[in-house]
C-alpha cells in the first residue's frame, strides 16, 4: 500500500508539473500576443522627451544676446546648482549607428583652436555666474572625449571647476570609446579628476560590431574593470540593441557577460533610426535591421537577466544597483533628467554646454551652438558666443516640461506634487498641457494606465509605451509636423 501511495503521489507530482508548464507556456503566450497588439498600436513616431520642448523645435530666431539674457535669468532660478557640459566632437572613426553631432579627427591645428575656443566660452559664461552657487555635474560626451589626450582632459576639468565651489560628491563624468585606450591612458584618466565613467561597448558580438564600423575595446573590459575599481571610480556600460545582426539571443550573451562585471550602472538604448538626420545609417538598412518585434525581445531578455542580478530598471533604458542613489531617487518619486542623462534632485543643475552642436538647459530657454565647427572656433575667437538657435519656453510649456519629465522618470505623475514644485495650482498644472480625460482611458483600458484624479501610473506592461502617454500630455503634438523615432 505504501509503495501504490508512493507511486499515486509522483504521478500527482508529474501531472502538477505538467498543468503548470501548461499554464506558464499559456501565460507567456497571452503575454506575447498581448505585447504584440500593444506594439501594432503604439509603436509609432513619438518624441523620446530628453528635453521639453524636443530639440527639433529650436528656431534660428535665438541670439547671443537671448543667451546672455537666459545666462543671468539663472542665477535667480531652480535648480540653483550648475551642471557643465563639454562636447568633444572628434573621432578617430565614425560608427554608422550614431546620430550625434561627431567629425573625424581633424588637423592638429584645428583640433587644438577648437580646445583653446572651449576654454574661452568657458570663461564667457563663468563670467555670468553667480558666486555662490555650487557645480553639482560636470560631464563630457561627443563624439569621444576619450580621442583627446588626457592632459587635455584634465586641463578642462581643472578649467570649469576654478572659482566655484562643489556640492559633496559631485558627479564628474567621461563617456570613453575602449576601442583605442590602453593600460597607460586608462591610468592617467583616472587622474584626471574623474570619478564616473561610461564605458560605450555597445555589444560584445564582434560581427554586428563590425557591421556598424565600430572597434571593440583594445584590452578585456575584465582588465579596464579592475583599473578603474582600484581608483575606487564608478562606472556605467552603454549598450544598443536593434542593430543589424543583433537578436535576442546574441544580445542576451551581451548582457549576460555585462551582468558578471557588476557596473554600477547599465544602459540598454534603443537604437534610432533617423537617416535623415545621419545619412550613414542608410548602410545598416543594407544590413538588414531587426523587426520592432526582435527589439522588444531584445529588450525584454536584457531586462529579466538584469533583474536577476541584482538591477532595478531606471526609466525606459537604464539599469542600476540597488545601493545607486538614482533608485533611492525613484522609490521616492524624486527622479530627474537633463541632457546629462537621469539624476536626483541633489545633482541636476541648469546646464551651461560648451562647444559645438553643445547645448544649454537653462529655466527659461534652452540654447543650441553652431553646428559648424569652422563656424563655431571663429565666432568664439571673434570675442562672441557661438548660438546658432535655441527656444524660450512659456509658462504652460514649463508646466508641461515638469509634468512630462516627472512620469518618463518616475512611471508616476502626482499632478499635486507638480504643482507644488512650481507653486501653482493643479487646475492651472493640467490646463498648460494636454491633458485628456478620453485618452487617458484608452490607455488604461489597453493596460497601459493606472488613473483617477490626482495620478498617472504607467503600469509594468505599459512602462515600454511611456512616451506615448507623454506626448499625449503635449499640446505641441497636436498640430505636429515634426519627425521622431519609434519607441521600439
Amino acid at each position: 500500500a505504501c509503495g501504490t501511495r508512493q507511486r499515486l503521489v509522483k504521478k500527482g507530482s508529474s501531472n502538477l508539473i505538467i498543468n503548470e508548464a501548461f499554464t506558464s507556456r499559456k501565460n507567456e503566450t497571452n503575454n506575447f500576443i498581448m505585447i504584440q497588439n500593444l506594439l501594432q498600436k503604439y509603436n509609432v513616431p513619438v518624441p523620446r522627451y530628453t528635453s521639453y520642448p524636443p530639440a527639433n523645435y529650436f528656431t534660428d530666431t535665438f541670439t547671443n544676446t537671448d543667451y546672455e539674457a537666459a545666462i543671468e535669468a539663472s542665477n535667480t532660478a531652480s535648480p540653483g546648482h550648475i551642471s557643465f557640459y563639454v562636447h568633444i566632437p572628434f573621432c578617430r572613426h565614425l560608427c554608422h549607428y550614431c546620430g550625434c553631432n561627431s567629425f573625424a579627427m581633424m588637423n592638429r591645428n584645428v583640433v587644438e583652436r577648437y580646445i583653446e575656443a572651449v576654454h574661452v566660452e568657458i570663461d564667457k559664461v563663468k563670467e555670468r555666474l553667480a558666486p555662490g552657487r555650487k557645480i553639482s555635474q560636470i560631464h563630457y560626451g561627443g563624439g569621444s572625449p576619450t580621442a583627446m589626450p588626457v592632459y587635455v582632459l584634465k586641463e578642462l576639468n581643472e578649467h570649469l571647476l576654478a572659482g566655484f565651489e562643489t556640492i559633496d560628491q559631485p558627479e564628474i563624468a567621461v563617456e570613453c570609446h575602449p576601442g583605442y585606450l590602453d593600460e597607460e591612458y586608462w591610468q592617467y584618466l583616472t587622474e584626471a579628476g574623474f570619478n564616473r565613467f561610461s564605458l560605450g561597448v555597445q555589444d560584445f558580438n564582434e560581427k554586428v560590431l563590425k557591421t556598424v564600423n565600430r572597434r571593440p575595446a583594445l584590452l578585456p573590459v575584465e582588465m579596464i574593470f579592475r583599473i578603474l575599481r582600484s581608483k575606487g571610480a564608478r562606472i556605467n556600460m552603454d549598450f544598443i540593441y536593434g542593430l543589424p545582426f543583433q537578436t535576442a539571443e546574441s544580445f542576451s550573451e551581451t548582457i549576460t557577460r555585462a551582468a558578471v562585471l557588476q557596473p554600477d550602472r547599465l544602459v540598454t538604448f534603443s537604437y534610432a533610426h533617423v537617416p535623415w538626420v545621419n545619412r550613414q545609417q542608410l548602410i545598416l538598412e543594407k544590413a538588414g535591421l531587426p523587426a520592432s518585434e526582435e527589439k522588444s525581445r531584445m529588450f525584454e531578455a536584457a531586462k529579466e537577466i538584469l533583474g536577476g542580478t541584482g538591477y532595478k530598471t531606471i526609466g525606459l533604458d537604464h539599469f542600476v544597483l540597488e545601493d545607486d542613489e538614482l533608485y533611492t531617487a525613484r522609490q521616492n518619486g524624486q527622479l530627474h533628467r537633463n541632457f546629462q542623462g537621469y539624476c536626483t534632485r541633489r545633482t541636476t543643475g541648469q546646464v551651461y554646454a560648451f562647444g559645438v552642436t553643445g547645448i544649454s538647459q537653462l529655466s527659461s530657454a534652452y540654447t543650441q551652438n553652431s553646428k559648424d565647427i569652422h563656424r563655431y572656433i571663429e565666432q568664439i575667437e571673434d570675442g562672441s558666443f557661438a548660438i546658432a538657435k535655441g527656444y524660450t519656453l512659456s509658462r504652460d510649456e514649463q508646466i508641461t516640461r515638469e509634468a512630462i519629465e516627472t512620469l518618463m522618470c518616475n512611471y508616476t505623475l502626482n499632478w499635486q506634487d507638480v504643482a507644488t514644485r512650481l507653486s501653482c495650482p493643479v487646475d492651472e498644472v493640467k490646463a498648460a498641457t494636454a491633458y485628456d480625460e478620453k485618452r487617458m482611458r484608452e490607455f488604461a483600458g489597453d493596460g497601459l494606465i493606472e488613473y483617477d484624479d490626482d495620478h498617472i501610473r504607467m503600469t509594468s506592461e505599459g512602462a515600454l509605451f511611456v512616451r506615448n502617454v507623454a506626448a499625449s500630455l503635449d499640446k505641441l503634438m497636436l498640430h505636429s509636423n515634426k519627425s521622431f523615432s519609434k519607441p521600439v
